[in-house]
């Protein structure tokens, strides 16, 4: 099998990566470290700049430590029979001590969102979790003599090779994220949302997963509103912050919008709304993002975004990201967070309504289904087309040797495309478990960190995500007419115009921007013989994107965004 490291030549990559690094653990041969180690036992270390994720259980048998948000710690307390108001501890602390009476069981008990680990002193065993929906990632490296493991990928580079995994660069390319369980490197591993991994046996079990449960087929749409509706209250209510502010990241789509109008509804402090736009030369939606703040009475803050911010703030983006992520949105991300840090501490987000509900870009996937006979396309070759990135060019884009060893390299999502489910639930199963947990959540969690926020999806909620599962599909998707339980629930706090408007969503405009902008910057960037990509991508078939030539469906921008962002996260460092 060929080797490609990019990093052969020194002057590849200059490391760059302020991003807080809170924690990472050692087991195996470890007995040599010193440096950081705030906990130490036989074959076993934690290093953490953050005393505070770590907590032993009563009888000092189990270690936790992790990322971990907690939506019920009052019903957890009155299950461990300790009054919630004598309780002075933390979230850690209440899972050690259910660790220690249900073991792995208690995880079915959690709500909330979490990453965490948990060593067994006695029987020196390790336990990696992940939360349902992979709203908190978790990366790890393993060997014959230990391995490590972090929430975050940095933390894992001094005990990993630099060696790329080809497979996940062509992923990258179809998709603009990584999905599944491999990362950029070969050496580093991520675990799957619902699962546990256990070392030294290195074994995989799975506590939850979305599966198809579709129920009350005898029901009307109003009756599955109306759950849903009792449903979105309740975990919007346990997300909002107690005494203080909360903000919403709003863009005046019927997702964001619902959560901004159950926000204004239940919350007993301000509400701030923050919404972007992109300059006079674009368009925008704030026509209805001001209208909904208006509407809910939300103190509205809009945040300019120049053509300028976007290409000058995209290096230091991309280092907050552990694998890359090729969405236009990462940067608006980032600034919307730190616009918001100075009003609140928590902020939300309308992330999940199409996942969870049949949005529209389930719809070339259906008639595909439908009429593939005739388009004589494959479901997989269907599916990876749908994200409109480069499927349709990895021939050509790859140089031949590199492109000879992946080329029948299988897809991660085929399990789930040809499971026995309805064809929606197969899909959105999809969007759920790899674009959720591998795009969407993954870069709200590392970009509101780095703005010094907390972020959270309540339409990612694991109780929305199996209710989703239970509604009839042609309450999600049916025709032209999507989310329509989702509609259905929230009618009557939101204008008849936000929940009757056609889906948009928050076009970026990098067309725009590599025409006029970015060119000379893209081409240096790209067409550099010394570039991170020029070992493995054929340079020619990229300049002919920056040149725009035969761009009928005006996809270019989209395609080059995605190659900046691999190449500057690949080089970790600012580019002049």
């Amino acid at each position: 099998m060929m080797r490609f490291n990019p990093f052969s030549s020194p002057k590849s990559i200059v490391p760059s990566n302020n991003f807080p690094v809170s924690w990472h653990v050692g087991w195996g041969r470890v007995d040599s470290l010193s440096e950081d180690v705030v906990f130490r036992d036989k074959n076993f270390v934690i290093i953490s700049s953050d005393e505070q994720k770590i907590a032993i259980s009563p009888r000092k048998n189990f270690v936790v430590i992790g990322d971990i948000w907690l939506s019920n710690k009052t019903e957890l307390l009155h299950k461990l029979e300790i009054e919630p108001s004598s309780f002075g501890g933390n979230e850690w602390e209440i899972i050690a001590q259910l660790w220690e009476r249900w073991g792995c069981e208690c995880l079915h008990q959690l709500r909330g969102i979490f990453s965490l680990v948990v060593w067994d002193r006695e029987k020196q065993k390790l336990w990696c979790v992940r939360d349902w929906v992979g709203a908190r990632t978790l990366y790890y490296t393993n060997s014959s003599a230990g391995g490590w493991i972090s929430p975050h990928r940095k933390s894992l580079l001094a005990y990993s090779s630099r060696e790329l995994d080809l497979v996940a660069l062509r992923d990258y390319l179809c998709c603009a994220f990584i999905p599944g369980e491999q990362t950029l490197w070969r050496d580093i591993k991520e675990v799957r949302p619902g699962e546990i991994l256990q070392f030294p046996e290195q074994k995989i079990t799975s506590y939850w997963q979305v599966q198809e449960n579709i129920q009350s087929t005898d029901k009307s749409l109003s009756w599955h509103g109306e759950r849903l509706s009792y449903l979105l209250d309740e975990i919007v209510r346990e997300y909002l912050p107690n005494q203080q502010p909360v903000g919403v990241f709003l863009s005046g789509g019927l997702d964001s919008s619902c959560i901004t109008a159950l926000a204004a509804k239940l919350h007993h402090q301000s509400v701030h709304t923050y919404s972007i736009h992109f300059g006079d030369e674009c368009a925008n939606e704030l026509e209805f993002s001001s209208l909904v703040a208006k509407y809910c009475q939300t103190q509205h803050h809009i945040l300019e975004i120049t053509f300028k911010d976007m290409w000058e703030r995209l290096p230091e983006t991309m280092a907050y990201l552990d694998d890359p992520i090729g969405d236009p949105l990462t940067v608006p991300n980032l600034l919307l967070g730190r616009l918001a840090k100075k009003d609140v501490k928590f902020v939300l987000n309308g992330e999940g309504g199409d996942p969870c509900f049949g949005g529209p870009k389930n719809q070339p996937m259906l008639l595909n289904s439908l009429y593939g006979s005739v388009s004589r396309q494959n479901p997989l070759s269907a599916y990876l087309m749908s994200f409109q990135k480069c499927a349709t060019n990895l021939q050509q884009l790859f140089k031949p040797e590199v492109w000879r060893e992946i080329e029948a390299a299988p897809h991660v999502f085929d399990g789930d495309l040809n499971a026995d489910a309805n064809y929606l639930n197969r899909l959105m199963a999809l969007n759920i478990k790899f674009k959720g947990a591998d795009h969407i959540l993954t870069k709200v969690n590392n970009l509101t960190q780095a703005a010094g926020l907390s972020g959270l999806s309540p339409l990612f909620d694991k109780r929305v995500v199996e209710l989703s599962m239970e509604v009839p599909p042609q309450y999600k998707l049916s025709g032209v007419e999507e989310k329509a339980v989702l509609k259905q629930a929230v009618r009557d706090m939101l204008p008849d115009t936000i929940i009757n408007r056609p889906k948009s969503g928050m076009m970026v405009p990098v067309q725009l921007g590599f025409r006029k902008y970015w060119y000379r910057e893209a081409r240096n960037l790209l067409l550099n013989r010394q570039a991170a990509i020029a070992p493995y991508l054929n340079q020619s078939l990229i300049r002919e994107w920056l040149d725009y030539r035969g761009d009928t469906w005006r996809r270019y921008g989209v395609k080059l965004w995605l190659l900046v962002s691999l190449e500057i996260w690949l080089q970790g460092r600012k580019f002049k």
